[in-house]
């Protein structure tokens, strides 16, 4: 199959060819671990995890890494705040994070590398800069020396004399040009520190991702992900500083970049202070209904996510009833067509996605098969059918609850357990057929207030979670 990609650094949608035939090498920048992830950090998160899904339906290995930023001006700021060492912060938020992300279906990385855990590489990398005449040393700094790079600026397109805006560098008079950033950088005692060839201290931010997909994936990639906030300065810095001591060879063949998420009128982010984290709403909404929500816009575009929340509820109740009134008791869910055959899989949902990973038209042909489901008499062709929408759910990371289990799933802000609602269900019934409509009623009207729906059919009642 032909697999479509928007790449960054061309401008321009080209056809996907893994370096190596039937291998395929694929970073994402992970989060920086000083705090519960916000919503916005699971944008790449999910986005690359079904293209990382995709690329393993046609190519027989895809290593997949996604690192741990846990050494960082934030995380040594948040330290001092808290009196307690940033190893621990970062094991801690490092867990938190693994743990709400896997809530919203994303399948954990090959590898999970952490910027502590390869100073050494680190510190090679900075020598062979050195070496190469491309970074420098200042007063207990280690500088890359931007104008020894012809191809500085072509990812993000800036000019020279753009780059300073928002660059995240300082302008410091030991600094040969103003655009150089800071490839190592001195330690005072109370901020943790290595040592160095250059003295006490740690390394800067852009050299950290360089570092460890030279260890992981080696000097040239397949697909490099990440947020198009880091366009500029982040990648375009790690691209500079992997190409010098690639000889001048781009050491990524890919760059894939998601949009950012905004809330009301502007772009999500602890700066602006208009945040929600991945754990707030895990107490209010199931994780893939979250991930629902961030799957409904393209990958590169910007996603308002107030409205992507208020539909992706019915939105995929819509997919999950269209399973529960064909279920023949077996339960099946999508996790079993994990390692299904590429013929298993709706062509409907693999082509858009193969189309620049889109997803709102993926799941477009997911609601059309349910629709196709419901109005399917035919029991083989209804059995057909469910497979593939079973199928094409794998792809997107949802439908992996059985359907009954999803519509009655708890959450911590319900109101009723479980075995609360199915003994006011039984009374009601029991009302019913005492013709005690008043009761039932009542019971009906105390489950609504609760959150919780009532359906009464030829076989009974189900309820479900609104």
């Amino acid at each position: 199959m032909d697999i479509t990609f928007h790449n960054t650094q061309s401008g321009k949608r080209e056809r996907f060819e893994p370096l190596v035939p039937g291998e395929v090498s694929i970073y994402v920048c992970g989060p920086t671990v000083y705090d519960f992830a916000h919503i916005g950090n699971a944008v790449p998160a999910v986005a690359f995890d079904v293209l990382v899904r995709l690329l393993r339906l046609e190519y027989p290995k895809v290593t997949f890494v996604r690192n741990i930023t846990d050494v960082d001006d934030k995380i040594n700021a948040a330290g001092i705040a808290t009196g307690r060492p940033i190893g621990e912060l970062a094991q801690r938020y490092a867990k938190e994070y693994r743990d709400d992300i896997a809530a919203l279906g994303v399948i954990p990385p090959d590898v999970e590398p952490r910027a502590t855990g390869h100073i050494a590489e680190i510190i090679e990398m900075i020598e062979a800069l050195i070496g190469g005449g491309h970074a420098y040393e200042a007063e207990g700094h280690v500088l890359f020396h931007v104008p020894s790079d012809p191809a500085y600026g072509s990812l993000a397109r800036r000019s020279l004399e753009d780059m300073l805006d928002g660059a995240r560098v300082e302008v410091a008079p030991y600094k040969k040009d103003p655009k150089d950033f800071v490839l190592w950088k001195p330690s005072t005692p109370e901020l943790p520190g290595w040592a160095s060839p250059w003295g006490r201290g740690r390394p800067g931010w852009h050299i950290e991702c360089s570092a460890m997909i030279r260890k992981h994936l080696g000097p040239v990639i397949d697909i490099h992900g990440g947020g198009s906030d880091l366009t500029f300065p982040h990648h375009e810095n790690e691209s500079a500083q992997s190409r010098c001591v690639n000889g001048g060879h781009p050491s990524v063949r890919y760059w894939l970049h998601n949009g950012m998420l905004t809330m009301g009128s502007g772009k999500m982010s602890k700066s602006v202070g208009n945040i929600v984290t991945i754990r707030d709403l895990l107490g209010r909404h199931d994780g893939e209904v979250l991930r629902y929500a961030l799957l409904s816009g393209h990958y590169r575009q910007q996603l308002m996510w107030d409205e992507s929340l208020a539909h992706a509820q019915g939105s995929l109740d819509t997919l999950y009833q269209a399973l529960r009134d064909t279920d023949d008791g077996s339960n099946e869910t999508a996790a079993g067509y994990a390692d299904a055959a590429i013929d298993a899989f709706p062509s409907e949902v693999v082509e858009a996605l193969c189309n620049d990973l889109n997803t709102p038209q993926a799941l477009a042909a997911m609601h059309a098969l349910a629709a196709e489901v419901r109005r399917t008499a035919d029991p083989e062709s209804v059995r057909v059918l469910r497979a593939k929408l079973l199928a094409g759910g794998w792809l997107l990371g949802i439908l992996t609850k059985p359907a009954a289990e999803y519509f009655q799933g708890v959450r911590e802000s319900d109101a009723l357990q479980p075995h609360v609602i199915e003994a006011l269900v039984e009374e009601r019934d029991a009302a019913r057929d005492a013709r005690d409509f008043a009761r039932a009623d009542a019971i009906r009207d105390e489950l609504a207030a609760a959150g919780v729906q009532l359906e009464d059919g030829r076989d009974g009642t189900r309820w479900r979670r609104a």
